[in-house]
Protein backbone atom coordinates (compact mmCIF):
# COMPACT_ATOMS: atom_id res chain seq x y z
CA UNK A 1 0.00 0.00 0.00
CA UNK A 2 1.17 3.70 -1.09
CA UNK A 3 0.76 7.06 0.97
CA UNK A 4 -2.63 7.13 0.13
CA UNK A 5 -5.88 7.04 1.78
CA UNK A 6 -8.66 4.74 0.23
CA UNK A 7 -11.88 6.47 -0.92
CA UNK A 8 -14.19 5.49 2.17
CA UNK A 9 -17.80 7.08 3.06
CA UNK A 10 -18.16 7.67 6.91
CA UNK A 11 -21.60 6.15 6.90
CA UNK A 12 -20.77 2.86 5.77
CA UNK A 13 -20.97 -0.05 8.30
CA UNK A 14 -17.63 -1.42 9.35
CA UNK A 15 -18.37 -4.39 7.06
CA UNK A 16 -18.90 -2.47 4.29
CA UNK A 17 -15.59 -0.31 4.33
CA UNK A 18 -13.54 -3.37 4.97
CA UNK A 19 -15.26 -4.95 1.60
CA UNK A 20 -14.85 -1.05 0.02
CA UNK A 21 -11.07 -1.42 1.16
CA UNK A 22 -11.04 -5.04 -0.23
CA UNK A 23 -11.60 -3.55 -3.46
CA UNK A 24 -8.78 -1.02 -3.74
CA UNK A 25 -6.25 -3.98 -2.38
CA UNK A 26 -7.30 -6.16 -5.06
CA UNK A 27 -7.03 -3.61 -7.24
CA UNK A 28 -3.44 -2.54 -6.32
CA UNK A 29 -2.75 -5.90 -6.34
CA UNK A 30 -3.64 -6.36 -10.17
CA UNK A 31 -1.32 -3.16 -10.88
CA UNK A 32 1.66 -4.41 -8.48
CA UNK A 33 2.26 -8.29 -8.62
CA UNK A 34 -1.55 -9.79 -10.64
CA UNK A 35 -4.05 -11.20 -8.86
CA UNK A 36 -6.81 -13.92 -9.69
CA UNK A 37 -9.49 -13.27 -11.86
CA UNK A 38 -11.65 -14.58 -9.62
CA UNK A 39 -10.58 -13.07 -6.59
CA UNK A 40 -10.35 -9.71 -8.36
CA UNK A 41 -14.25 -10.33 -9.53
CA UNK A 42 -15.59 -11.19 -5.80
CA UNK A 43 -14.21 -8.36 -4.46
CA UNK A 44 -15.63 -6.21 -6.87
CA UNK A 45 -19.49 -8.06 -6.29
CA UNK A 46 -18.88 -7.32 -2.49
CA UNK A 47 -17.60 -4.09 -3.41
CA UNK A 48 -21.21 -3.09 -5.14
CA UNK A 49 -22.97 -4.17 -2.67
CA UNK A 50 -22.04 -1.11 -0.83
CA UNK A 51 -21.78 0.99 -3.71
CA UNK A 52 -24.47 -0.46 -6.36
CA UNK A 53 -24.51 2.89 -7.95
CA UNK A 54 -22.40 3.29 -11.16
CA UNK A 55 -22.16 7.24 -10.78
CA UNK A 56 -20.68 6.22 -6.94
CA UNK A 57 -18.46 3.67 -8.41
CA UNK A 58 -17.29 5.96 -11.22
CA UNK A 59 -16.42 8.97 -8.88
CA UNK A 60 -15.22 6.71 -5.90
CA UNK A 61 -13.07 5.21 -8.80
CA UNK A 62 -11.67 8.27 -10.13
CA UNK A 63 -10.98 9.64 -6.64
CA UNK A 64 -8.67 6.30 -6.25
CA UNK A 65 -7.03 7.10 -9.61
CA UNK A 66 -6.27 10.02 -8.91
CA UNK A 67 -4.55 8.97 -5.41
CA UNK A 68 -3.00 5.87 -6.93
CA UNK A 69 -2.54 5.66 -10.78
CA UNK A 70 -4.94 2.98 -10.31
CA UNK A 71 -7.99 2.32 -12.47
CA UNK A 72 -11.03 0.65 -11.08
CA UNK A 73 -12.15 0.30 -14.77
CA UNK A 74 -9.42 -0.67 -16.61
CA UNK A 75 -8.74 -3.87 -13.57
CA UNK A 76 -12.79 -4.43 -14.15
CA UNK A 77 -11.91 -4.82 -17.62
CA UNK A 78 -8.84 -6.73 -17.76
CA UNK A 79 -10.31 -9.28 -15.41
CA UNK A 80 -13.52 -9.46 -17.75
CA UNK A 81 -10.79 -10.18 -20.46
CA UNK A 82 -9.19 -12.95 -18.97
CA UNK A 83 -12.08 -14.46 -17.81
CA UNK A 84 -10.14 -17.14 -15.57
CA UNK A 85 -6.42 -17.27 -14.03
CA UNK A 86 -4.25 -14.44 -12.99
CA UNK A 87 -3.79 -11.12 -15.10
CA UNK A 88 -1.72 -8.28 -14.31
CA UNK A 89 -1.95 -4.49 -14.91
CA UNK A 90 1.79 -3.88 -14.24
CA UNK A 91 2.48 -3.73 -17.76
CA UNK A 92 -0.61 -0.81 -18.20
CA UNK A 93 0.81 1.21 -15.36
CA UNK A 94 4.51 1.23 -17.10
CA UNK A 95 3.21 2.50 -19.81
CA UNK A 96 1.23 5.02 -18.46
CA UNK A 97 4.49 6.29 -17.03
CA UNK A 98 6.08 6.55 -20.29
CA UNK A 99 3.30 8.32 -21.81
CA UNK A 100 2.97 11.50 -18.81
CA UNK A 101 7.38 11.52 -19.26
CA UNK A 102 6.28 12.46 -23.37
Amino acid sequence: MRDYQYPLDLDWTTDEMVAVMAMWAVLEQAYEEGVAVASFLEAYKAFKKVVPSIGEERRLGREFEKLSGYSLYRGLQAAKAQGRGRFSLADSKKMQKERKKK
